[in-house]
């Protein structure tokens, strides 16, 4: 979602829908996104960009006309994508060939290929220069310097099994991954280490955390057992 901009991104396999949000209408289509999983916007720089699972590029378009910039090449199937405000960086998760692609905003060119050692799911920014990746195989969480582009430290998720999706708070360093186990864990990112877990549903896929409320979620397509 663009919040200054009132509109909502909707990935639909092969094109991206453009909503209203307070018309609740449709009002605009970005075509030829093949296989497009993610959104992320840059409204600073009046950037979009998706992560085309089929293709294995990015398209990068602008904010206001909708129209397609500029096209960049990826790593091996595309999943999630992030915008960096600190580094000005937009990083793909790249599933198949397990690492992430990094590349400047602005001008589109990849600056570094990051080896995860393992599938990406979600990812998050802190705002501050660190980005966290779950990694779903290893049961792992990747720490990335958003302005080197480097991996800096890898965190394991146990007892979490396939992690996916994942909420961030930064003010307290605590990242909250969905687990296909039926938990959710608490990864205290500056121990490195797993704090606590909570019972959710089967089957979960997004994740996240509302600072406002200071609430965690899991999507998951079944309640958690009483």
């Amino acid at each position: 979602m663009d919040g200054a901009a009132r509109r909502l991104y909707i990935s639909r396999s092969s094109h991206v829908m453009v909503m209203d949000l307070d018309s609740d209408k449709v009002v605009d289509d970005i075509p030829n996104t093949q296989g497009v999983h993610g959104i992320a916007v840059a409204p600073e720089l009046n950037r979009g960009f998706t992560s085309n699972g089929k293709a294995d590029t990015s398209t990068i378009f602008d904010l206001k006309t909708l129209k397609v910039l500029d096209e960049v090449k990826t790593g091996e199937n595309p999943d999630s994508i992030i915008y960096d405000p600190v580094s000005k960086k937009v990083f793909t998760f790249n599933g198949r060939s397990k690492d992430s692609t990094v590349f400047d905003a602005v001008s589109g060119k990849v600056e570094r290929t990051i080896p995860l050692g393992g599938k990406p799911e979600f990812a998050v920014t802190d705002g501050k220069g660190k980005v966290y990746v779950n990694i779903e195989d290893t049961r792992q969480v990747v720490e990335i310097d958003s302005l080197k582009a480097r991996e800096t430290r890898m965190f394991s998720l146990n007892p979490c099994e396939e992690p996916t999706g994942m909420g961030l708070d930064s003010e307290h360093h605590r990242a909250f991954s969905g687990c296909h186990n039926k938990i959710m864990t608490i990864l205290d990112t500056t121990a490195g280490r797993v704090i606590a877990t909570v019972p959710i549903g089967a089957n979960v896929d997004g994740n996240g955390f509302d600072a406002g409320t200071g609430l965690a979620f899991s999507r998951t397509a079944t309640a958690p057992s009483p």
